[in-house]
């Protein structure tokens, strides 16, 4: 099997476990699942967040998802609990397109990581 077409039937079978977990059954997208990974490696799961925090928690998922590429090293939490990260290596210009499949591959990867998904 091809790796686009493996990572195409992962990333599905991950928007349909998420969507039926978090949304009722209507796909999430893909910032909605940066947002959830945000929250996850915050760690304050039954909280409300200000448009801002929302936000920086989709930073700390980009951070988080891309640190494996070598991207981003965790550097500190701070003393609220939120992980900071250090950038290592600026990205390269990426086609929408591209980074799209990249994040799609990084977060598979981060499912597969944690046993959510095979």
């Amino acid at each position: 099997m091809s790796r686009d077409i493996q990572l195409k039937e992962r990333w599905e079978k991950l928007v349909s476990l998420l969507s039926d977990q978090f949304s009722q059954g209507e796909d999430l997208d893909l910032d909605a699942i940066i947002y959830l990974i945000g929250v996850q490696e915050l760690g304050k799961i039954h909280q409300s967040y200000k448009k801002e925090e929302k936000l920086n928690l989709m930073h700390i998922a980009i951070c988080r998802l891309l640190e494996p590429y070598g991207y981003y090293e965790f550097d500190y939490v701070d003393s609220d609990g939120w992980p900071h990260y250090i950038v290592k290596e600026e990205l390269p210009p990426l086609k929408a397109g591209e980074q799209s499949v990249l994040m799609k591959e990084a977060i598979v990867n981060y499912f597969i990581e944690r046993e959510f998904i095979d």
